[in-house]
């Protein structure tokens, strides 16, 4: 795979013309890999979708600049949603954008290593970085009660509780020095919103999807 970048120059770097010369490339999942914000479709359950949408939409465009807030926010809109209710979005709504899968296999055709790092949550980021092929992930672990229904709070995990900006960007720059790789010139990020910016500020190049 040596596919050929547009020339473009970078927080001064000029980055490399052949696509096997990067050593990684970071995701966010929800409307970038895939078609949905699977926070909003598991709130349709819930009838609150309207609600909880407009919370998202406003974190992403960075209007709500407290990622962890606005996620607890929606998360309490949705305690007693049955898991039942995810399984659906995950059957059901979940697609995966167009070009994903061509991407990610030529990506890791030319070499790199894949990760995922989302804001959303473990139930969907395994499926998708199973089927992508994702080397790493990092997302946040949705709480459910004996009952199997959501308690509106999350477990925590040995790096944290919620994976956001900051935790992507720290992902990002944990997995590079894994693999011995320099961010700032063998990196790509990939993501759609605010909180997709610190990880986009640390890659070589970055991509914005939709954003």
């Amino acid at each position: 795979q040596d596919l050929t970048l547009p020339p473009l120059v970078t927080q001064g770097f000029t980055p490399p013309l052949r696509l096997a010369d990067f050593r990684i490339a970071a995701f966010d999942m929800d409307s970038t890999l895939i078609n949905i914000e699977c926070i909003d479709e598991i709130a349709a359950a819930a009838g609150r979708k309207a609600e909880v949408a407009a919370i998202t939409e406003a974190a992403m465009r960075g209007e709500i600049t407290d990622f962890k807030d606005s996620l607890r926010r929606r998360l309490a809109l949705l305690k007693g949603v049955p898991k039942s209710a995810l399984e659906q979005v995950l059957t059901e709504r979940l697609q995966f954008n167009p070009g994903a899968r061509a991407l990610c296999a030529a990506l890791k055709a030319a070499g790199l290593k894949l990760l995922l790092v989302s804001g959303g949550f473990t139930f969907f980021t395994r499926f998708v970085a199973a089927e992508l092929g994702m080397d790493y992930v990092r997302s946040n672990e949705l709480e459910f009660d004996a009952a199997g229904t959501l308690t509106g709070g999350l477990v925590m995990q040995p790096w944290g509780e919620i994976c956001d900006g900051e935790e992507k960007r720290r992902m990002l720059l944990a997995c590079c020095a894994e693999i011995g790789a320099d961010a700032s010139t063998q990196a790509i990020a990939v993501g759609d919103g605010a909180n997709d910016l610190p990880m986009m500020g640390a890659a070589a190049l970055s991509v914005a999807y939709c954003a």
